[in-house]
């Protein structure tokens, strides 16, 4: 058994089944660089966990090598699919998808090799499925993504793609949901020796409809102290609606790329990685109010 603090993962998320908790997440040693596979843990109190279980192990002729990022656990149609970022050096990074028949896998390759556009450096794909049953991928254009004439995107975008009903290509075009660069006033930028700034970033999106039928999204960047977890809303209840951000972060003290799920209890709870410290980042639970992700006035600071 492990306790949560003795584990080291970024960006964690927890499927939560027949009141067993599965978590998995990036490897924090092979984060950035080389790596071959990802984890999943099991445990029934949020604090002892069984495994580490190996979920996904890079097959013979699997080219991504490195940047094994971001899994996620959906069910879907009476199976599980884990969305997951790759990356290796002749090609750009993106989001595929794999399947299996358990929360632990093993997992193989669903889709038809990536979802997100091959020209775009993506990452961070998450699974929506509409009220209409149609589903969609949102994902990250990362800011480092070189733009022809332009040298690089500096502004990192959350976008949409709908999958085809077996999830294994996009269907259409993707569709930009909002820039990082709106995330105003809290939004800091980054410095990087090779891309001159202001640069801004996006991470980690992670969809919930609220109680009152509120479509919101978790998503990730930069603010005055650091990593931080921020909240964005759709107007019309779905996707394809028009997104704003919320003017105060859900969580500011160095720590994001969370996710919300409901405990056996029925607490609503974020879990996200904290510190953003390379080797010492650790799943961090934090019961949440409903009530924080609904905008019920036009003046409230939520929005």
């Amino acid at each position: 058994m492990l306790l949560t603090s003795e584990i080291n993962i970024r960006d964690p998320f927890v499927y939560v089944e027949n009141g067993v908790y599965y978590m998995t997440g990036t490897r924090g040693p092979t984060c950035w660089g080389p790596a071959d596979g990802f984890d999943g843990y099991r445990s029934t109190d949020l604090t002892h966990w069984e495994g580490p279980f190996e979920i996904f192990h890079r097959p013979e002729g699997f080219q991504p090598d490195r940047n094994y990022w971001a899994p996620e656990i959906h069910a879907y149609q009476g199976s599980y699919y884990l969305f997951a970022t790759f990356n290796e050096e002749t090609r750009k990074k993106g989001t595929m998808i794999l399947k299996a028949d358990a929360p632990l896998g093993p997992y193989v390759l669903h889709s038809e090799g990536r979802i997100t556009p091959g020209e775009w450096d993506c990452l961070d794909g998450t699974f929506y499925l509409s009220p209409e049953q149609v589903p969609y991928m949102v994902f990250c254009h990362e800011w480092q993504d070189a733009v022809e004439g332009h040298g690089h995107l500096g502004d990192g975008t959350v976008c949409a793609v709908q999958l085809s009903e077996d999830l294994r290509h996009p269907v259409g075009e993707p569709r930009v949901l909002f820039a990082a660069s709106q995330a105003q006033p809290w939004i800091r930028s980054i410095e990087h020796p090779r891309y001159p700034g202001p640069n801004y970033i996006t991470d980690g999106p992670f969809l919930y409809r609220t109680s009152d039928g509120t479509l919101v999204m978790l998503w990730s960047s930069f603010g005055e102290h650091g990593y931080v977890e921020a909240v964005a809303r759709s107007d019309n209840g779905d996707v394809t609606g028009n997104w704003r951000i919320d003017e105060t972060p859900l969580f500011a003290e160095n720590g994001g790329h969370g996710m919300l799920f409901t405990t056996t209890e029925g607490q609503l709870t974020l879990v996200l990685h904290s510190p953003n410290t390379h080797l010492e980042e650790r799943p961090v639970f934090i019961p949440i109010d409903e009530s924080r992700l609904i905008c019920r006035t036009a003046r409230s600071t939520c929005c």
